[in-house]
């Protein structure tokens, strides 16, 4: 066992490499046990990741399913659905532009980029950092950190942060609309609402979403306005989200999922070991202690605690728990090894 590994209580290394999932053993060993592993062959090759790419369209796209896109024409289900399986590709079984099927992905999505340099088409005609900042972070971490297309994007969502350093979903979201209204315009085929009222605070779950592209990009990482905006979101662990109406409920805290989507610990965590902050910060410490004392016997984490959020046994949830338990071994690991402290 590696020193990371002494602040379990319970050996996590065991359970992981007794899945049935070659892909997360062969991470597994190579990024906690340091062994030297296949190379990105295997990768490309494997079963699970073939099936995905088979699925491709030729403009780089995935076809959506969803029985909404009649009812909503004006939303680029496509590009939620290229979403979808890119941050597998990407994030989970980390292929980059060097892989055909993801420089496609990539390149349909800045197909969407507007020259406002937000990504468009999930939330119709308006803008969404949200999901912007997390396509960012997908193609940052694809290889594309060096991609004008990709600086453009970082810089719109540097001019988009509220007063207070973070951001909301859309700019709607600052203003006195009606549920209803903001549903038509993200929605329906309407003008692009370009006013905002920067004063009103942001939101710590469309912050934690953002703040992935400046985490995984090597530059952006360093600059203060991601500093500052990592301080809003380690204050808010556990809270509720209780300034807007969608996600406010504290148990999205501890939902986990991997690949990331929505905000939650564990994705806010990996986050901010990438942006520098310390274990020994207190709300850092507040982090690790709760997935400290939250593991189980077995070794691995659940992936939800909420009472409200519950998830069903299925062989997918279990699949998905090893590897949120791998997300969480990586975290503390990341930690130790830019020498800080617990």
């Amino acid at each position: 066992m590696f020193q990371w590994s002494s602040y379990f209580e319970y050996n996590p290394i065991d359970p992981l490499l007794s899945s049935n999932d070659e892909i997360l053993k062969h991470f597994v060993k190579q990024d906690l046990l340091n062994r030297r592993e296949k190379d990105l062959f295997f990768l490309e090759n494997a079963p699970v990741v073939q099936k995905i790419i088979k699925k491709q369209q030729p403009n780089g796209s995935w076809k959506s399913v969803s029985k909404n896109q009649l009812r909503y024409p004006a939303i680029n289900y496509s590009l939620i659905e290229t979403w979808r399986n890119f941050r597998i590709l990407v994030e989970k079984y980390r292929l980059t532009k060097e892989n055909p099927a993801v420089r496609k992905a990539s390149e349909y999505i800045f197909s969407c980029q507007t020259d406002f340099g937000d990504f468009r088409g999930i939330l119709a005609n308006q803008f969404a950092m949200y999901y912007t900042g997390a396509l960012a972070s997908l193609l940052n971490q694809a290889g594309y950190e060096k991609d004008p297309r990709l600086n453009n994007a970082m810089e719109w969502l540097l001019s988009t942060r509220q007063d207070d350093g973070g951001w909301l979903a859309t700019y709607l979201m600052s203003l006195n609309l009606t549920n209803k209204e903001v549903n038509r315009l993200t929605s329906q085929n309407a003008s692009t609402i370009t006013e905002r009222d920067a004063t009103r605070p942001s939101s710590h779950n469309w912050t934690g979403m953002v703040i992935r592209a400046f985490a995984n990009h090597p530059q952006y990482r360093n600059r203060p306005e991601a500093h500052q905006a990592g301080k809003l979101l380690k204050k808010a662990f556990f809270l509720k989200d209780k300034n807007y109406t969608s996600y406010q409920d504290a148990g999205y805290w501890v939902k986990f999922e991997y690949p990331y989507w929505w905000n939650n610990l564990v994705s806010a965590m990996d986050s901010l070991s990438n942006l520098g902050f310390l274990a020994s910060d207190p709300d850092i410490k507040r982090g690790l202690d709760w997935l400290q004392d939250h593991q189980n016997q077995s070794g691995l984490w659940n992936i939800s605690y909420s009472s409200k959020h519950q998830v069903k046994n299925s062989p997918k949830s279990k699949n998905m728990q090893l590897w949120v338990s791998f997300q969480i071994c990586r975290i503390f690991q990341r930690f130790l090894d830019a020498n800080r402290n617990f």
